[in-house]
C-alpha cells in the first residue's frame, strides 16, 4: 500500500507556528529596536528590497545570510543577536547586547545600525525603541530610577507575570529620537520570560504605532467627508420638496455616491489593519498578566485613556463613513424610483396620446375608404353604362333610367367586394 501523501501546505503551516521564536535574554542586557515601514503601499511593497537590506547588513559584520524567501531570521553580529522579522507593512529588526550602559538609553547599541545603512533603507522608521533591562532582587532603587528616566505624568509601570518583572515606559520619543523602555527582572526570571516580556514590548509599541495611522487617516478624511455630508444633506431635502429635474438630481446623487465609494476604498485596508493591530495591542498587555506597582498606573490604564480614544475615533469615523454611504444609496434608490414612476406617466401620456392618434387614423382610414368606394363605384357606373349603351335603344330605355337602374347594383357589387378585401386583410 503506498503511504498517504500530504497536503503541499502542510509542513509550510506546521512551521509557521514556529517561525518566530521568542529570544533568551539574561539580564542585565539591553537591546535596540526598529521598525521600517514604507510611505505607500506597505503591504504591496517590494519584500525582495527588505531582504536585500537585511543583507547589506549582515554582511557589513560578516555574518551569515538568511534562507530564500525568509520572513525571519535570527544570527549574531559579533558579540550581539540580530533577530530581523518580515510583517505584512513593516520589517523589524532588533539588537540585543549582554551588560547595561553605565549612562541609561545612551544608544550605543542603535549605533550597531551603520548610519549609511539607514540612509538606504526601503521605507522610513515607524517607531525605534532602546530597551534597557536591569537584574533587581527586589523594588529599592526602581522608583528612584522611573523618575529620572521617565516624564511622569505620562508614566506606566506595573509588576508582570506574576511580579517576576517590572515593566516601565513613557511612550515618549526622547531626543535621539527612540521610545524608552524598562524592564526590571529579579534573579528568578529566566531568560526566556525575559525575552518574551522584551518581545511583547517591542510588539506592543510597534502596533500601537500602526494603529495611530489610522487615527490620522480619520482626521485627514474629516473635511472631505463633512463637506460630502453637506452635500448629500442639501440633496435629501430638495428630493423632500417639488423636484423640477428629478435625472439631474439623480447625477448628483450618483457623483457623491462615487465620491463616497472612492473613500470607503481608499481606506478600507487601513481601517480594517488599525483593528486587527488595536486587538493584537490589547492582547499582548492581557498576556502580561499586570499587577500594580506602587499605586501607579499600569500599561493597561495608560491605553485606556491615551489609545482607546484614538482607536474609538477611528471606529467613529469608519462608522460615520458606512452610514453616509449607505444613506446616499437610499436616497438614490428612492429618487431612481421617482424617477421611474414619472417615466411611467410620460410613458402612459404617450400611449394614450398614440391611441388618440390611432383612433383619428382609423377614422381617417374609413373615410378614405367611403371616399374610394364613391369614386370606384363613379367609374364603375360609367363603365357599366358604356357597355349596356345599345341596350337602351334595342329596348326603348333612355340613358337616365340606364343609369338609375345600374347605380344601385353597381353600388351594392362595390361595397360587397370592398368588405370582402378587408375580411381577406384582417
Amino acid at each position: 500500500m503506498p503511504p498517504i501523501s500530504d497536503h503541499p501546505l502542510r509542513y509550510t503551516m506546521a512551521n509557521e507556528l514556529h517561525a518566530r521564536p521568542f529570544p533568551a535574554v539574561a539580564a542585565p542586557a539591553r537591546a535596540a529596536y526598529l521598525a521600517i515601514k514604507p510611505a505607500q503601499n506597505a503591504a504591496g511593497r517590494d519584500r525582495d528590497a527588505d531582504r536585500a537590506h537585511l543583507i547589506q547588513l549582515l554582511d557589513r559584520y560578516g555574518a551569515q545570510h538568511p534562507q530564500p524567501g525568509a520572513t525571519h531570521y535570527s544570527g549574531y553580529l559579533g558579540k550581539h543577536l540580530l533577530k530581523w522579522e518580515s510583517h505584512t507593512e513593516f520589517v523589524t529588526f532588533t539588537i540585543f547586547g549582554s551588560g547595561t550602559a553605565e549612562r541609561p538609553f545612551d544608544g550605543k547599541t542603535f549605533d550597531m545600525f551603520p548610519e549609511a545603512w539607514l540612509s538606504e533603507a526601503p521605507g522610513v522608521r515607524i517607531t525605534s525603541a532602546l530597551i534597557r533591562i536591569e537584574l533587581s532582587e527586589d523594588d529599592d532603587g526602581i522608583t528612584d530610577k522611573i523618575d529620572e528616566w521617565f516624564v511622569p505624568e505620562s508614566l506606566a509601570i506595573s509588576r508582570v507575570l506574576d511580579g517576576e518583572l517590572v515593566i516601565a515606559s513613557d511612550f515618549r520619543i526622547d531626543t535621539a529620537g527612540h521610545m524608552r523602555i524598562a524592564v526590571f527582572a529579579r534573579p528568578e526570571s529566566g531568560e526566556r520570560r525575559t525575552g518574551r516580556v522584551v518581545q511583547r514590548l517591542c510588539e506592543i509599541e510597534t502596533y500601537k504605532a500602526m494603529s495611530m495611522l489610522g487615527l490620522s487617516r480619520a482626521r485627514d478624511m474629516s473635511r472631505d467627508m463633512a463637506q460630502i455630508d453637506g452635500r448629500l444633506t442639501h440633496l435629501v431635502e430638495q428630493m423632500c420638496g417639488t423636484v423640477t429635474e428629478p435625472a439631474e438630481l439623480l447625477h448628483d446623487l450618483l457623483r457623491v455616491s462615487s465620491e463616497l465609494e472612492n473613500i470607503v476604498a481608499k481606506s478600507a485596508f487601513r481601517f480594517g489593519a488599525t483593528g486587527a493591530y488595536e486587538t493584537i495591542v490589547n492582547q499582548r498587555i492581557a498576556v502580561l498578566r499586570e499587577t500594580r506597582f506602587e499605586g501607579r498606573q499600569t500599561f493597561g490604564e495608560f491605553m485606556m485613556r491615551r489609545f482607546d480614544p484614538a482607536m474609538r475615533t477611528v471606529k467613529s469615523t469608519e462608522a460615520r463613513l458606512k452610514a453616509m454611504s449607505d444613506r446616499a444609496l437610499r436616497a438614490g434608490d428612492l429618487l431612481r424610483t421617482r424617477v421611474d414612476v414619472d417615466r411611467s406617466a410620460q410613458n402612459r401620456d404617450l400611449l394614450k396620446s398614440m391611441d388618440k392618434r390611432s383612433d383619428m387614423q382609423l377614422r381617417l382610414q374609413r373615410t378614405v375608404e367611403g371616399l374610394s368606394t364613391v369614386a370606384i363605384s363613379y367609374y364603375a357606373v360609367n363603365l357599366v353604362l358604356y357597355v349596356t349603351g345599345p341596350l337602351e335603344s334595342t329596348l326603348d330605355i333612355s340613358k337616365t333610367t340606364m343609369a338609375a337602374i345600374v347605380t344601385p347594383l353597381v353600388l351594392l357589387g362595390v361595397w360587397f367586394m370592398v368588405q370582402r378585401l378587408r375580411k381577406h386583410i384582417a
